[in-house]
């Protein structure tokens, strides 16, 4: 069965406005980014939001609880922004029972060229393929249980909680 993949927003599908110096969302780049990354992997995409993490509701996050619910597949990938992933994580691992689900992001725009996305997205779809079931979030080449992350925003890093 394929893995499927939610799209939420967040910095990995941010551009830049050279204009006015503001990031936004136009469409997401996870196609090119499977495509660039030479994934075999079969996935079904379906994009939910397109929205910051800092700016997601109650109600988007109980879209994605929904989404989850009633989607055939029992191995997800949700792409997510990195500021309230463990927020998203904490209410999945609550509603979403008997599947496996990795929240998974980016420290830096896709767009800029030096993005850790292709990585996380690659690391992503691994863990979900070996993961138990339950919730977590990827990052940096790391898995974590969604009860046990937090993102230290000074080092920019996502770490375990101590």
């Amino acid at each position: 069965m394929a893995i499927r993949i939610f799209i939420t927003g967040g910095t990995f599908d941010k551009e830049y406005n050279e204009l006015n110096g503001k990031l936004y969302f136009k469409d997401s780049h996870l196609g090119d980014l499977l495509e660039m990354g030479r994934s075999k992997v079969p996935v079904e995409i379906r994009t939910l939001m397109m929205v910051d993490s800092l700016e997601m509701t109650d109600e988007d996050r109980e879209l994605i609880i929904h989404q989850c619910n009633n989607c055939d597949e029992t191995q997800i990938v949700i792409t997510h922004g990195t500021d309230t992933m463990a927020d998203t994580a904490k209410a999945l691992a609550q509603k979403v029972p008997d599947k496996t689900i990795i929240l998974t992001g980016a420290m830096i725009p896709i767009k800029f060229g030096s993005s850790d996305g292709l990585f996380n997205l690659g690391s992503a779809l691994a863990f979900a393929q070996t993961l138990p079931v339950g919730v977590y979030v990827a990052m940096n080449g790391r898995y974590f249980n969604w009860d046990n992350v937090w993102k230290n925003k000074q080092t920019g890093v996502f770490e375990e909680i101590k």
